[in-house]
């Protein structure tokens, strides 16, 4: 039996059996690009500053360097993603840690996240890199 009202049958839906499947689902999905339906938080320069604990002229010397990624609003202020504290902290253990310059730092966070990345695959696949030779 069909419960829809008269008139409606087969607009936008396929049916499957029992369960109803949107037929144009697939095809957009595919094609079309993901839009966020709420917008994605962002963190001002100053949270970013209070949050971090750092001076708010540090952390624009810092996106002027590239260690820390910002965007501008409609207003011309920085806008920062919320893991932006995180990447400063980051910043500053290798600093602390490794007395790198900021220059340094930033090649050392883009090998660190290439092997990041580099992991992740490995671990997707499930198999782990061939064992030496023994000879």
């Amino acid at each position: 039996m069909n419960d829809r009202p008269a008139g409606t049958a087969g607009v936008g839906r396929a049916d499957v059996g029992d369960r109803p499947v949107q037929a144009r689902a697939h095809a957009t999905a595919a094609t079309a690009g993901r839009y966020a339906l709420v917008p994605a938080p962002r963190l001002s320069l100053h949270a970013v500053a209070r949050r971090s604990g750092l001076h708010p002229d540090l952390v624009r010397r810092f996106v002027a360097l590239g260690l820390v990624d910002a965007e501008r609003d409609a207003a011309g202020h920085l806008v920062f993603a919320p893991t932006a504290p995180a990447v400063l902290a980051r910043v500053q253990r290798l600093r602390s840690g490794l007395c790198l310059n900021y220059a340094s730092i930033g090649l050392v966070l883009d090998l660190l996240d290439r092997i990041s990345l580099l992991e992740a695959a490995l671990r997707g696949r499930g198999t782990r890199s061939e064992p030496p030779p023994w000879t």
